[in-house]
């Protein structure tokens, strides 16, 4: 990690570590679970403190936040492909799901307005296997249109 952060012309520090360290440990977490993350491993740590860090580490391009709707912003480490998420319904959950197609922009609309498209971000939702294991067959139905639960 000293290396990602040297190459990318960031100083070196230990909350910095440490927030890439959970970001691998814990992809897609969000700023709350991060927080605490670091705050085990370091001591006191601000939530300020780790909002700085993931804006220097996305200018840097070495962390992506994702908003899947419904949920607070998350974070990953893995950038530059083109690659897209699936998010659970029942427990906010979110896995990476490479593209079938590969070259971004993966999908084309019926109408670019003039912009010149660069990337396409697709969000799939459904439950996850744990989330099915739990449900019973007939609320699996009814609540497999709720509104994502935060994570």
């Amino acid at each position: 990690m000293v290396g990602l952060l040297r190459g990318a012309g960031l100083r070196v520090t230990a909350a910095r570590l440490a927030l890439l360290d959970e970001m691998e440990a814990h992809p897609h977490a969000g700023v709350d679970t991060l927080a605490a993350a670091v705050e085990l491993r370091l001591g006191a740590v601000s939530k300020q403190a780790v909002y700085d860090a993931l804006r220097a580490l996305g200018e840097a391009g070495l962390v992506r936040r994702i908003e899947p709707a419904g949920s607070p912003a998350r974070f990953e480490l893995r950038v530059g492909d083109n690659h897209h998420h699936v998010v659970c319904r029942i427990c906010g959950s979110a896995s990476d799901v490479d593209c079938a197609i590969g070259s971004a922009p993966c999908l084309e609309p019926s109408g670019t307005h003039g912009y010149v498209l660069d990337e396409a971000e697709v969000t799939f939702w459904g439950m996850c296997p744990t989330c099915q294991q739990i449900r019973s067959p007939d609320t699996a139905t009814d609540t497999a249109t709720a509104p994502p639960a935060a994570p």
